[in-house]
């Protein structure tokens, strides 16, 4: 059986809070008699691992102070050489592999400014290693990442201290939250206009307990026939919401945007929720009289003053029973799901057999599409979980801990194989965000007026064909790169420095910054890590790299400036294809091509008067398309389909004058003189079109005006909108010049 429930009670949720809680006076196990599990990947660890298991098999599940004691010491921030672990559920005889990454935001105005997001995994969690606990936490504001990480210490701590954690999880999840909650606001850090939002699963044997607390989401994959299916496991709590906007309204909070509050739009008019009014301008909490805090969630760990208008830390728990059906699940910060749908997470995971690819997949496509849509990046943080040898289960079957008590309010039912979208949750996860943002669009402007557009450094060194076809092999379906178009893959070639290496020469160190990708050209090159062994510290060669092995490596490096994980040494002479992190900001911020298509459509007559975000949207509809010296791009007896705007080379085209008599045909008249069409009607002209004009407008007015041939002079490169791609995004154009009028 799933259920879910949420202390919604107003009269509950918004008392003052609790006074000072005291910890309770325990006496620790001495931490030397502990066995301490490093996850590694050798045999070795492995023989630990069951030695742990078997110590805490010992143990009585009563006593808490040794699994707290081991949440500080057992390493739940590194990973083994191959960047995954697998622990193993005795109870469900099932493993579970898990993988993770957290980058740090990118933020032009305050470049470095700390990762606020956090995040823990605990295998096993406490003293039963049927136990395995994950969380995320983002934190915002001021202390936001003090807050997160405080809260990463103390959920953990309280919840092995609860004494129905091993009876109720339930339970013992929401006391623990709470409590949390008042010891943050307790302590000497500053939580006033500071506080973390946290999602936490705990995998109890089949059974999993999943609260959540803010706007990061955890999400199951379930297989339904040959499809795998997204499952929220919570909903983001916003004023989205319509529930979580009426419970924060009666205690008091305004909700309005910032274009409201700043009185841009009529406050008494809801603006948010539909497709043309998201702009990442979000509906947000106010105090009655006054311009804070401005929250975009409706409940977070902290917040202190935002608590007073119901902006309260008590979770939503989802109980869940894993069966054959749900290959993997994941949890993740609003990093990830601001412009990325849960059913796109999922698609992306099911793709990677390693949960880690699968983590570098999510936070690279979500880095691209933040600076796509925005002039910043969020924090992103990422967990995937992998699922695997979970034989059949009854859901129907309801266990005790999953039976909610009073005085919870509110329960809701529903078998383990349905999403909390559908049993009467009252709504479902906002849309991911496909809008460019104000700031963005205003940066895009300012780049259109001034020029100013991120120009790629000049080549110092002429690639050969072979060398360019190796670069674009090694970066053949590369996650990073996957989504560049044609011309952005031409400007990454150019970027590519050459880089000669020598015998023993360390490229990357660990520990150290990198700010280079790089591809390998020809040579061979050893991974070096220092790791923690009986000895002490040793380095050791995880793998290697080769040209024929199209290896490459520092992919991070292109997304931040994060301490080297480990050492990258040349064996032999070598040589190495290196790309600058700035160059790899600039192709995708300055949207390289996307800004000169911009350019391009707004010297269109007839797309002159759209707006930049609709010009924006036209222009990512756009396709490209090449012709050799002497190909026909259009032939005499074709009619013409599409709008060509010539990016590369001249076009020549041949057409009747009788074309110049449509008031629609703009293109074709600037390159005729006007004196002379009333006597060569009737007569063929022949014109060229440069790189940068454009012929075929009339085409997105649905008109079919004569006949006209084009020919490449020289190797062309077009850009192609159709009228229907052209509807489909801003709709007919000439709704639009009636709607001007």
């Amino acid at each position: 059986m799933g259920c879910v429930y949420s202390r919604a009670c107003i009269g509950e949720i918004c008392v003052p809070r609790d006074a000072r809680i005291k910890e309770p006076q325990t006496v620790r196990p001495n931490a030397a008699e502990l066995v301490v599990f490093s996850p590694t990947s050798t045999n070795e660890d492995d023989e630990n691992r069951d030695q742990i298991h078997s110590q805490l098999s010992l143990n009585p599940p009563g006593d808490p102070e040794l699994g707290i004691t081991r949440l500080s010491r057992v390493s739940a921030q590194f990973l083994p050489p191959d960047g995954s672990r697998t622990v193993k559920v005795p109870s469900g005889n099932f493993e579970l592999k898990y993988s993770y990454l957290s980058q740090r935001g990118y933020y032009p105005d305050a470049l470095d400014k700390a990762n606020q997001d956090s995040f823990c995994i605990h295998t096993p969690f406490g003293t039963n290693p049927d136990d395995h606990f994950f969380g995320v936490f983002d934190g915002h504001g001021e202390f936001g990442a003090e807050c997160s990480q405080f809260v990463k210490r103390k959920l953990c701590e309280n919840l092995l201290r609860n004494n129905k954690f091993h009876v109720d999880a339930t339970e013992a999840c929401d006391a623990a939250y709470l409590t949390t909650n008042t010891q943050l606001h307790a302590d000497s850090l500053d939580d006033s206009m500071s506080g973390t939002t946290a999602i936490t699963v705990l995998v109890r044997g089949r059974t999993i307990y999943v609260a959540n607390s803010g706007d990061s989401r955890a999400v199951i994959a379930q297989k339904r026939g040959k499809e795998i299916v997204a499952v929220d496991l919570s909903i983001d709590q916003t004023p989205f919401r319509v529930d979580e906007m009426e419970r924060v309204k009666l205690c008091g909070a305004r909700v309005l945007t910032l274009d409201q509050i700043e009185g841009l739009k009529n406050p008494d008019v809801q603006c948010w929720g539909t497709e043309e009014g998201d702009d990442g301008d979000p509906p947000r909490l106010w105090v009655p009289n006054g311009m804070y805090p401005g929250t975009a969630f409706t409940r977070s760990i902290g917040d202190s003053i935002a608590e007073t208008i119901g902006v309260v830390a008590n979770p939503e728990i989802v109980v869940l029973e894993l069966t054959e059906d749900h290959p993997f699940f994941v949890l993740a910060s609003d990093g990830v799901f601001e412009f990325l749908s849960s059913q796109t997470v999922v698609d992306m995971v099911a793709k990677y057999k390693d949960p880690r690819d699968a983590c570098a997949a999510i936070v690279a496509e979500s880095y691209r599409l933040w600076l796509q849509y925005e002039t910043r990046t969020d924090d992103i943080t990422v967990i995937v979980v992998h699922i695997s040898g979970l034989s059949g289960v009854n859901c129907e079957t309801a266990k005790p801990a999953t039976i909610l008590r009073p005085p919870v309010p509110q329960v809701l039912e529903a078998t383990g194989s349905e999403s909390p979208s559908t049993f009467s949750w009252s709504s479902r996860n906002h849309r991911a965000r496909h809008d460019l943002s104000r700031a963005r669009l205003r940066a895009i402007e300012s780049s259109l007026e001034n020029g100013q557009v991120w120009v790629p450094p000049p080549p110092s060194h002429r690639k050969t064909w072979e060398e360019e076809a190796h670069i674009e092999r090694a970066l053949h379906d590369h996650f990073l790169f996957r989504k560049l178009t044609d011309s952005q893959c031409h400007v990454l070639l150019d970027c590519m420095q050459r880089v000669e290496v020598q015998p023993g020469d360390i490229v990357i160190k660990q520990g150290g910054e990198g700010d280079c990708f790089y591809v390998v050209g020809s040579g061979e090159f050893e991974v070096l890590a220092t790791q923690e062994d009986k000895n002490g510290e040793v380095p050791r060669v995880l793998q290697k790299y080769t040209a024929e092995k199209l290896s490459s490596f520092g992919e991070l490096a292109l997304m931040y400036n994060k301490p080297l994980q480990a050492s990258v040494r040349a064996v032999t002479n070598g040589t190495l294809w290196a790309l600058k992190r700035e160059d790899f900001r600039g192709i995708l911020m300055s949207e390289f091509s996307n800004l000169l298509s911009l350019k391009l459509l707004r010297s269109v007559d007839l797309l002159s008067r759209l707006t930049i975000l609709q010009l924006s949207h036209v222009a990512d509809s756009l396709s490209e398309i090449s012709f050799s010296n002497g190909q026909a791009l259009v032939n005499r007896n074709e009619c013409l389909s599409a709008l060509y705007i010539i990016q590369k080379g001249q076009v020549r085209i041949t057409f009747d004058m009788d074309l110049l008599r449509c008031p629609s045909v703009c293109s074709l008249k600037s390159d005729n003189p006007k004196e002379d069409n009333d006597q060569q009607i009737g007569k063929e002209l022949s014109v060229e079109k440069t790189e940068g004009s454009y012929f075929g407008e009339w085409t997105l007015l649905g008109e079919q005006i004569g006949s006209l041939s084009a020919i490449a002079v020289g190797d062309v490169t077009c850009a192609l909108l159709t009228k229907e791609k052209f509807d489909s995004v801003v709709g007919p154009l000439t709704k639009l010049s009636q709607d001007d009028h």
